[in-house]
């Protein structure tokens, strides 16, 4: 008998047009394995919105993990916000972590709580250094760490906004 797996999401806010079609077709794979039981968002602008999206599309439960601030407030403009009020109402199951001392902080948290509770990571990444504690990168490198496999998504020699 096969293992459910779920799947967590990390990556950048701002996607080039450049990656977008083998993002979603990555994406669209990894969530149409057989195993696939549930997926990990913390819904913020860019890869976690198009993987919550495509979650929900397949059937996924999705669940959302939040950071533990005023976390909608810093998502960007109105349209992200919407989108994240949308994928939000969406979800089978939120989880909202304690309030931490930072932005930077609770986005650390976050991405290792979805590392921590999936079987499987996604990751839209350039392959730079994060721009910030808890960014791409750091998430990537826990989960590479506590040996968490991960699916790295980025057309070659595409760069980030």
């Amino acid at each position: 008998m096969s293992r459910t797996s779920v799947i967590g999401v990390t990556g950048h806010r701002r996607l080039p047009q450049a990656v977008l079609p083998l993002v979603r077709r990555g994406m669209t794979a990894e969530l149409c394995a057989a195993s696939t039981s549930g997926a990990l968002s913390s819904l913020a602008a860019g890869a976690d919105q198009l993987f919550a999206g495509l979650a929900l599309d397949r059937g996924v439960p999705l669940t959302a993990v939040i950071p533990g601030m005023d976390y909608e407030a810093h998502l960007g403009g109105e349209e992200v916000r919407a989108s994240y009020r949308r994928l939000l109402t969406s979800c089978a199951a939120r989880v909202d972590l304690p309030w931490e001392r930072t932005h930077e902080d609770a986005y650390d948290a976050a991405g290792r709580w979805i590392v921590d509770h999936a079987d499987r990571l996604v990751a839209v990444w350039d392959g730079h250094p994060a721009r910030g504690r808890g960014g791409t990168a750091e998430v990537v490198a826990y989960a590479r760490r506590t040996g968490v496999p991960v699916t790295v998504l980025w057309s070659p020699g595409v760069a980030r906004e």
